[in-house]
């Protein structure tokens, strides 16, 4: 079994599910007792939006890059981001190690192609809607995507950074969500990728009838994978 590494603390609720995921997954694949290796380590979240807020990308990319080499330090052989928006400076953070890093877009893209689905909604934060690195490496495969409105961005970033990464879920910002899911699915999306860990505490495929792609589900269940190759 192959050590899984994981950059963490974008939030702590994300580094939870990423952990609690991959025990779960690897107990259901091997079953009894068995535990998936990893090597984890956290930033302080305060610290990378400060950042993000300010726009001092380098800096972040810097800080993610020295998390990432703490964690190849510790024997991972692959790497994970747990976290959608700091995909931005993946480029950063890969270049500053000598173990693959197992991109999100890539493991999300692949997921949907298999699916049949060939135009999918993106909902998550303002910087992972608005900007073009996820995107761009979406559509790099092949994918056609759609981001909701502009007018919806800041209440999907507030939803995300003052309810669900404090692990508040509330009803009301789930059915705006959903209606936003609508619009999406108006605009031609076969499928919605939830682009935000903290996201799949909210919206679940019972909660609407276009397809839902979790993406930390798909990247968990991509890192066992590799894992167990």
């Amino acid at each position: 079994m192959k050590t899984i590494g994981l950059v963490g603390g974008m939030s702590w609720e994300s580094s939870a599910v990423y952990y609690r995921d991959l025990n779960l997954g690897m107990r259901e694949r091997l079953g009894g007792l068995s535990s998936p290796k990893l090597a984890l380590t956290t930033v302080d979240f305060a610290e990378v939006t400060h950042l993000e807020d300010d726009e001092r990308w380098d800096q972040v990319g810097a800080l993610l890059a020295d998390a990432a080499r703490g964690v190849e330090r510790a024997g991972a052989d692959f790497l994970l981001l747990c976290t959608t928006t700091f995909h931005k400076v993946a480029d950063q953070v890969e270049e500053a190690v000598d173990i693959p890093l197992l991109h999100l877009a890539d493991v999300v893209a692949a997921a949907v192609k298999a699916a049949g689905v060939q135009t999918v909604g993106l909902i998550g934060t303002k910087v992972a809607m608005s900007e073009s690195f996820f995107v761009e490496r979406l559509e790099s495969s092949g994918l056609a995507v759609v981001v909701p409105d502009e007018s919806h961005h800041d209440f999907l970033n507030d939803a995300i950074y003052e309810e669900l990464v404090h692990g508040v879920v509330l009803p009301r910002t789930r059915s705006r969500v959903v209606s936003i899911i609508e619009e999406l699915w108006d605009a031609g999306a076969g499928g919605v990728l939830l682009g935000c860990t903290e996201l799949e505490l909210l919206v679940k495929q019972a909660d609407v009838e276009l397809p839902v792609f979790p993406c930390t589900t798909l990247h968990v269940q991509a890192a066992l994978d590799a894992a167990l190759a």
